[in-house]
């Protein structure tokens, strides 16, 4: 990824995350939301690069603009059972964009997966800590119900970014 673009897109996919952070769905302990479809794109684009927008997201919701979920900000949002899949975005980004520099098919199929494994496995791992749920309640909750969903956002993530660059539309930024 060029330089020149590197600035650009951490802002594009700052506002998706947001975005796509207040299509919510309340469940508990934590609200289905589509921002994982957003982590997943920024680093089907951004490849490794993706890694700023997550990092630059939760700084901004860190600092109070109402980026999290529902409009919600600030460091309780990280402390609270959310925190965990919030931060799970940071390696997610790495691993997804690290694999989406790759050609085949199965690395980046494999990205996707991994990612939104990183995630639950980041938040599941978060309440347990936070909440003092034992790891089978956790899992129970905070893994199990979001697996279907999430992995319905890896395979429309694939489709969108296959059909990009099918009809010839450069994301990296480097010319064709």
């Amino acid at each position: 990824m060029k330089n020149t673009y590197l600035i650009p897109y951490t802002a594009l996919f700052i506002a998706l995350f947001t975005a796509l952070s207040y299509i919510s769905i309340p469940f508990f302990p934590v609200p289905f939301t589509l921002q994982t479809l957003a982590v997943l794109l920024a680093s089907a684009v951004m490849k490794r690069y993706a890694v700023y927008p997550a990092i630059l997201y939760l700084l901004l919701g860190i600092l109070g603009l109402p980026v999290f979920h529902n409009g919600m900000a600030g460091i309780g949002i990280l402390c609270g059972p959310t925190g965990g899949y919030l931060v799970g975005f940071i390696p997610a980004a790495c691993i997804v964009g690290i694999c989406y520099e790759q050609t085949k098919f199965i690395i980046r199929v494999f990205g996707l997966i991994a990612g939104v494994i990183l995630i639950l496995l980041c938040g599941t791992g978060w309440l347990v800590i936070s909440s003092g749920m034992e790891i089978w309640t956790a899992f129970l909750v905070g893994f199990a119900p979001f697996i279907p969903g999430d992995l319905i956002k890896a395979l429309l993530c694939f489709v969108i970014v296959q059909r990009l660059e099918d009809a010839g539309v450069t994301l990296s930024g480097r010319l064709s």
